[in-house]
């Protein structure tokens, strides 16, 4: 016999940001400035790498779990090892005569 289904979930509705706001939201510049800073790695990521984001009314837009998620993809790792991971070759020294 199998376990009875659970009643479905009904949806959250989350909090959307444009991209320029998404910019802000990520700490990639500041709301003050003007520039486009962090917007064109944002749409690269949604492009090229298929980072999560919705488009509605035909602008793309990222929610507030679409923003953790990329946060957490792009942490950076620590190394296990410090210093140069490649073996360095030692100089020769010329004969002496």
């Amino acid at each position: 016999m199998t376990a009875p289904k659970a009643p479905p979930t009904r949806p959250v509705l989350e909090n959307f940001y444009t991209v320029a706001q998404a910019a802000v939201r990520l700490n990639l510049r500041e709301p003050e400035d003007p520039s486009k800073k962090g917007e064109k790695w944002l749409r690269d990521g949604v492009n090229k790498e298929d980072w999560p984001h919705r488009r509605m009314a035909n602008q793309l837009q990222f929610s507030d779990s679409d923003l953790a998620w990329i946060a957490n993809h792009c942490l950076n790792k620590p190394r296990a090892k410090s210093g140069t991971t490649r073996a360095r070759r030692r100089r020769r020294t010329p004969a002496v005569k």
